[in-house]
C-alpha cells in the first residue's frame, strides 16, 4: 500500500489533488515503487497498466514526453514491427513539441490515433501498452496539456535537469525467473533458427545454459501470459536449443560480451564452493577480467549437479560444457580437493579483497520419528546415496549403488527434487520395490517439481503413498526391518482457515523396507564458519543477508545460494550469484555496497508483479497446441542412465517458439 497524490493502475483511480494534507492522502492497493532506493523517494511511476505521482510538483508533460522518449530508444533498437518502431518515433516527437510549447490543438487528437494503432497492430505487448499511461495522463491532467498549447509556453520543467528517469524492460516470465533472462529475446532467436542469438541472450543473465535447459523447475511458465489464452510456452526446452547447438558443432564459446583480459591491479575474489552459484559467480567476475579462485571439497566441479542430479536428467557431458565456459576463462583458477576449515576461511579471507561463501546444503536432515538412528544398516541420507550413484555413473569413482540397492525395497520419505531423484535413482539400480511417501497430495508434489517429474516417475514404477508420515522405524539388531507408518486426512477448516492433517485412527500400516532413504530436507554444514566472527544466522540455520546484495554481517564477506536460502532451485541460486558478483565487482574497487539502476528496478518489479493471472487476453489465435518433445520410452530408459528428454527438433522448436507473445513492458521511475 503506498500513499499517492494521484494514481491511475489497471482500472483503479486514486485522486487526493484536493487534499492538502498529505496524511490524509488516500492510498493505492498496489505496490508501487513510492521509495527507489533506501535515500531516494520515488516522484513518480510510469508503466503499462498506468501510471502514479507521489508527490505533487510533478511535471506531467515532461513525464509523459521522457516515458515516450524511453520507449523510442527501445523501438528502434528492437525495430520489429512499423506500428512500434514508428509510433513510438512519433509519440515522443508530439510530446516534446507540445512540452516545449509549440503543440496544436490537433497534436492530442493525433496522440489518441496513432496510440489506437499501436495498441491494435503492434507485434509485441510494450508497443501495445506504452499509450495506456500516456492516454491516461492526457485524459486526467487534460487541463496541463492544453494549458502549454493554448499559452504556447514551455511545462515548467522542461528545460530543467534536476530530475532522473530510470527505466527497465521487463516481461511476466522474465520477471518471474530469478535471475531475470531475457526470455522473449531467447525464444525469438529460436523462431529466427539463430541459436548464437538465443545462446547469447541466455547467458547475459544465465551462464549454466544446458543445465536450466533441462533441470531448471521453470517458475518463468507460471507466468507465462500464453496460459490466459491457451497452455504456456514450453520456455525451460527451448533454452537448451542454443547450447546444444554450440556444443554439438563444437564452436568457440559464445559469450554475451567479450572477455576482458586478466586486470593487473591485484584485485582477487575467493568463492567457496563450485556448484551453480559459485560457477555463476566466477563467470560473471571472470568475464570482466577479475581474478578469481574457487576452493572446491569434492575432487569433481558442479556441485549437486553433479553429484545429486542424476545422469538421466542432466548429462554431466553436457553440464561440464557449462563448466569449462566458467573455468577457461583466463582470470578463473579452481582448487578442487580443498576442503575449507574455519581456521582456513580466515586465511582465505585476509588474504582476498572479497570472499563470497557459495557451499550447499550436504547434510540430510532426520525424518523426526522414533527408534530414529542413522547408525541402522539400511539407514541412507538422501545425499549420501546419490553421491554414490552420480561419482560411480559419471566419474567412476567408488562402487555401484546396485550393488546395495539390486532387488531391495527401499522407502524415500520426501516431496521434493531430491526425493524424486532418490525414487527413480533406486529404480534403475535394480531395487525390486520403491514407495515415495509423502504427507501431503500428489498436487503438492506435482507444485514442488514438475508434472514431467512425477509423471514419468510413476511410468518407471514408484509408488508414491501420499498423506503418510512414518511414525516409528522397527528395526532387528540394528537392521531396518520395517517402518510404522501413519495415514492422514485433510480436513477442511470449517471457519475457513488452512485445511489440517488429522491422524486416521484405522490408517495405521506396516511398511517392510530394506532402506529408508530420508529427503526431508538439507541442511549447511557450518563448521566452516568461525565462531569468533559470530556472523548473523536465519532462524533455518543459513548465513542472514538482506537478500538483495548478498553481504553477511562481515564486512567484505559474501552468501548465495543454498548456505544463504536453504535447499533451493538451481535458478534461484544462479540468480542470487550474479547479483552477488555485481556487487562484488564495485565492492573490491570502492569499498561500498550499491546496486546498479537496473537491479534496482528488477526489484521494484518483482514486488510489483508484472503478471497478471485474471487478464483476459483478446487478438490472439488460441488453441494453438503446445509441443512437447520426445522422451524415451519407459522400457527403454528405466533400467538405465540415458538421458530421458530428447528435446525438441528444430521444426518443433519453431512452432513452439511461434506460440511466443513477446510480452514486453516498459516500466519507468522519476526521481
Amino acid at each position: 500500500m503506498s500513499k499517492v497524490y494521484f494514481s491511475f493502475w489497471q482500472g483503479e483511480v486514486v485522486d487526493n489533488r484536493s487534499i492538502s494534507n498529505q496524511e490524509d492522502w488516500q492510498e493505492v492497493s498496489a505496490k508501487l515503487p513510492v521509495q527507489y532506493d533506501e535515500n531516494t523517494p520515488t516522484k513518480a511511476f510510469v508503466g503499462w497498466d498506468g501510471f502514479a505521482l507521489f508527490t505533487n510538483d510533478v511535471d506531467v508533460v515532461k513525464l509523459a514526453m521522457n516515458y515516450a522518449r524511453q520507449y523510442q530508444e527501445y523501438s528502434e533498437a528492437c525495430g520489429r514491427c512499423t506500428p512500434g518502431r514508428w509510433g513510438g518515433r512519433i509519440l515522443y516527437d508530439m510530446l516534446d513539441k507540445i512540452a516545449r510549447g509549440e503543440g496544436e490543438e490537433e497534436d492530442l487528437k493525433h496522440l489518441q490515433e496513432v496510440s489506437s494503432t499501436m495498441t491494435t497492430t503492434s507485434k509485441c505487448e510494450i508497443g501495445k501498452t506504452v499509450p495506456v499511461p500516456i492516454l491516461g495522463m492526457v485524459k486526467y491532467f487534460e487541463d496541463d496539456f492544453k494549458r502549454l498549447i493554448k499559452e504556447k509556453i514551455k511545462s515548467p520543467w522542461y528545460d530543467k535537469d534536476d530530475e532522473k528517469y530510470i527505466a527497465n524492460v521487463t516481461a511476466p516470465c522474465s520477471d518471474m525467473c530469478p535471475t531475470h533472462i531475457d526470455i522473449p529475446a531467447y525464444i525469438e532467436g529460436v523462431r529466427d533458427i539463430n541459436y548464437e542469438q538465443t545462446l547469447s541472450a541466455t547467458r547475459e543473465h544465465m551462464p549454466l545454459a544446458h543445465v536450466c535447459g533441462r533441470v531448471c523447475p521453470h517458475p518463468c511458465e507460471d507466468a507465462c501470459r500464453r496460459q490466459n489464452l491457451d497452455e504456456p510456452i514450453s520456455i525451460m526446452e527451448l533454452k537448451r536449443l542454443g547450447a546444444d547447438y554450440e556444443t554439438d558443432h563444437n564452436l568457440p564459446w559464445i559469450h554475451p560480451i567479450k572477455p576482458a583480459k586478466p586486470r593487473d591491479d591485484g584485485k582477487k575474489v575467493a568463492i567457496i564452493g563450485a556448484g551453480p552459484a559459485g560457477l555463476t559467480a566466477a563467470y560473471y567476475l571472470g568475464v570482466q577480467g577479475i581474478s578469481v579462485t574457487i576452493f572446491e571439497e569434492l575432487p569433481v566441479l558442479g556441485g549437486e549437479v553433479t553429484v545429486g542430479v542424476p545422469q538421466y536428467r542432466m548429462p554431466f557431458e553436457k553440464y561440464n560444457e557449462d563448466i569449462k565456459l566458467v573455468t577457461e576463462l583466463p582470470s578463473v583458477e579452481v582448487i578442487t580437493n580443498h576442503r575449507v576449515s574455519a581456521d582456513r576461511l580466515k586465511e582465505i579471507y585476509d588474504e582476498f579483497d572479497a570472499t563470497l561463501l557459495a557451499f550447499g546444503t550436504r547434510l540430510s536432515k532426520a525424518v523426526r520419528c522414533d527408534n530414529e538412528n542413522p547408525e541402522f544398516d539400511g539407514y541412507w541420507g538422501a545425499i549420501s546415496m546419490l553421491d554414490k550413484v552420480n561419482l560411480w555413473h559419471k566419474f567412476k569413482i567408488g562402487s555401484p549403488a546396485s550393488n546395495e540397492l539390486k532387488d531391495k525395497t527401499v522407502v524415500c520419505v520426501g516431496g521434493g527434487f531430491t526425493s524424486m531423484d532418490v525414487v527413480r535413482c533406486s529404480i534403475r539400480e535394480g531395487a525390486k520395490r520403491v514407495v515415495m511417501l509423502y504427507r501431503r497430495d500428489e498436487k503438492t508434489i506435482i507444485r514442488n517439481t514438475t508434472l514431467e517429474e512425477y509423471t514419468e516417475a510413476v511410468e518407471e514404477g514408484v509408488e508414491f503413498i501420499f498423506y503418510s508420515a512414518i511414525e516409528k522405524i522397527i528395526d532387528e539388531d540394528g537392521k531396518i526391518k520395517s517402518l510404522l507408518v501413519n495415514q492422514y486426512d485433510l480436513v477442511p477448516d470449517p471457519n475457513g482457515g488452512r485445511a489440517q492433517l488429522v491422524k486416521r485412527e484405522d490408517g495405521d500400516f506396516i511398511l517392510e523396507c530394506d532402506y529408508l532413504i530420508p529427503a526431508v530436507s538439507q541442511a549447511c554444514d557450518l563448521q566452516i564458519l568461525p565462531k569468533d566472527w559470530d556472523l548473523a544466522m536465519t532462524s533455518w540455520g543459513t548465513l542472514q543477508t538482506n537478500g538483495k546484495d548478498y553481504m553477511t554481517s562481515k564486512e567484505g564477506l559474501f552468501a548465495a545460494g543454498d548456505c544463504e536460502y536453504g535447499p533451493m532451485t538451481i535458478v534461484n541460486a544462479v540468480g542470487q550469484a550474479r547479483r552477488a558478483a555485481s556487487v562484488i565487482s564495485r565492492y573490491i574497487y570502492d569499498g561500498k555496497i550499491t546496486l546498479t539502476d537496473e537491479e534496482i528496478m528488477e526489484d521494484h518489479m518483482s514486488r510489483l508483479k508484472v503478471y497478471n493471472k485474471k487478464e483476459k487476453i483478446t487478438g490472439w489465435m488460441p488453441g494453438l497446441p503446445r509441443e512437447v518433445s520426445e522422451k524415451l520410452e519407459t522400457d527403454d530408459r528405466k533400467d538405465n542412465n540415458k538421458e530421458v528428454n530428447l528435446g525438441f527438433t528444430v521444426e518443433e522448436a519453431q512452432a513452439e517458439a511461434q506460440r511466443c507473445m513477446r510480452c514486453y513492458y516498459l516500466g519507468m521511475v522519476a526521481v
